[in-house]
């Protein structure tokens, strides 16, 4: 069976964007191939943060990921740090990573620029995320557009690895799911939704009341003319809430635009859906929240399960590279 492998980053509160673009394919993918699923608080290191408000959001995210439809019997869900071989190979693959591929990374170059402090860690980040990603034997990798890149040089990286110590890693493939919505802010809806703090009203964030999501929704930015058709050039705020309102009930863009006429009338049945969505998710959110120790069980056997594929693979890397084991 096909083996699949994400990681979500627990910084900022889970929005509506990561989910209809991302976590409901995550979901759908536990029934169609061997799904693997990570919360990377190691990644999280590579900027400043605060110890406690880390520990709190990766138990969170976790609840979130659960909540959403992640069933830790359908798929194996685990907290990196808590499989000590992501560490380790992450070595391996910052030795045979170059220097100047790391220094081309894009994402590198966004979040260091202006930063008065820029952790090595940040700079090596995709050395470890290659080592996530080749140590559970990954075929596919679902991504944004975004992470292409970093698929890119994961990809190379395996290659170069198992040409000059024998074959050790499965070459992944970058998935770019068609099925995701394309969800953007309300406010600026040339810009993707985004867990950052730097748009509070143009982002629905899951946990959000259902009068906070009413209110975000009904001062969406549209346009002057009234008229509701989908059209992301022309018209890219009305043709987001028809995208968020599609994804909401199952339909497309087009389709959701049946039977509207005025924007006022779309922001209505679009705030409807959003929040007739996310009520079970908040509802289980909060049950399992109410419970962190079966949360923390959960965690363990996904780690358990995780450890158990990462470790031989690790094992299978140090004997080609020439590690001396003691076995």
């Amino acid at each position: 069976m096909t083996r699949v492998f994400s990681g979500i980053k627990p910084s900022g509160a889970v929005q509506l964007g990561n989910y209809l673009g991302a976590l409901q394919n995550w979901v759908s993918m536990q029934d169609e191939s061997e799904a693997v699923y990570c919360v990377v608080d190691l990644h999280a290191l590579t900027v400043p943060h605060d110890p406690d408000e880390l520990r709190s959001s990766t138990l969170s995210l976790t609840q979130m990921l659960m909540a959403v439809g992640l069933d830790p019997d359908r798929c194996i869900l685990f907290v990196q740090s808590h499989v000590q071989e992501h560490a380790e190979c992450a070595w391996l693959m910052e030795c045979t990573a170059a220097f100047g591929e790391l220094r081309r990374m894009t994402q590198f170059k966004d979040k260091s620029t202006g930063n008065e402090f820029v952790s090595a860690g940040l700079f090596t980040y995709p050395a470890l995320q290659a080592a996530d990603i080749l140590l559970y034997d990954t075929n596919q990798v679902p991504v944004g557009e975004d992470q292409r890149q970093h698929i890119e040089l994961t990809r190379d990286i395996a290659i170069r690895f198992n040409s000059r110590f024998g074959d050790t890693f499965t070459v992944p493939e970058a998935i770019i799911p068609s099925s995701g919505a394309r969800v953007m802010d309300l406010q600026h809806p040339e810009k993707k939704m985004s867990k950052s703090e730097d748009s509070p009203q143009g982002t629905i964030l899951i946990l959000d009341p259902p009068d906070a999501i009413e209110k975000k929704i009904k001062r969406a930015v549209t346009d002057s003319d009234d008229e509701v058709f989908f059209d992301i050039d022309t018209k890219p705020g009305v043709s987001n809430l028809l995208s968020i309102l599609g994804a909401a009930t199952g339909k497309t863009p087009q389709e959701a635009s049946d039977g509207i006429e005025r924007y006022g009338d779309l922001k209505n049945a679009t705030a409807e859906a959003v929040v007739e969505l996310l009520k079970p998710i908040q509802e289980k959110y909060h049950d399992l929240a109410d419970d962190p120790g079966e949360t923390n069980r959960l965690i363990a056997k996904g780690a358990e399960k995780a450890r158990e594929i990462a470790s031989a693979t690790l094992s299978r890397a140090r004997n080609n590279i020439g590690l001396f084991s003691h076995n």
